[in-house]
């Protein structure tokens, strides 16, 4: 079991999946929450009925699974739809993630949380004992995301706006990663990490 959590987060489109592909080629075990996020609402589990309930039939599809294009029109055009979607599923998804860290082998485990800032941060995440951000620049996080999903410029400017901001994510780090340069650097950047973590962990 790792006894040493690592949470690595960041903005849309700063490279947190890359960083996360750099520790699982390094050997370490990786937990992630979009896949935490999938699993708690499959049929069946309670957070599905939770959001059924509160969302009404037009929230799960003709299949019985979460209908995900309407809820994220839903809430995307109401906030406070959207802080009691959150309210509902971010406690099952942290069980989860807590869960499936606790069984991780290894030294040390990275948990990669997109929405760590949203989420609560370190006080919704006391287990963990490292927080990694990966960092870029506003400019450059807006030519990836537009060439990266093929979005415009505006669109690409509401999506990170709807985020944390860059300083909420970075004052809560514990370590940070800027990715303005290449894949290269960036992996360069993840190994030195690394072999602080192993240090840390043992």
């Amino acid at each position: 079991m790792a006894g040493f959590l690592v949470a690595v987060t960041g903005g849309v489109a700063s490279g947190k999946s890359a960083a996360t592909r750099v520790l699982e080629s390094l050997g370490v075990p990786v937990v992630d929450a979009d896949i935490a996020a999938r699993a708690v609402v499959e049929p069946g589990q309670p957070a599905l009925a939770a959001v059924a309930d509160r969302f009404g039939p037009g929230a799960i599809g003709p299949d019985g699974r979460l209908d995900r294009a309407a809820m994220r029109e839903r809430v995307f055009a109401d906030p406070a739809a959207r802080a009691d979607l959150e309210a509902l599923l971010h406690p099952p998804i942290r069980a989860w993630l807590q869960a499936a860290c606790a069984a991780a082998p290894g030294p040390y485990a990275a948990v990669a949380i997109p929405l760590l800032a949203e989420g609560g941060g370190r006080a919704a995440y006391p287990w963990l004992q490292r927080i990694l951000v990966v960092d870029v620049p506003e400019a450059v996080q807006l030519a990836r995301l537009q060439a990266r999903d093929g979005v415009d410029a505006a669109l690409a400017a509401r999506m990170v706006a709807a985020q944390a901001s860059r300083a909420q994510r970075l004052a809560m780090a514990d370590d940070v990663v800027v990715n303005d340069g290449s894949l290269a650097d960036l992996e360069a950047a993840v190994r030195r990490l690394h072999g602080r973590y192993l240090g840390l962990a043992g």
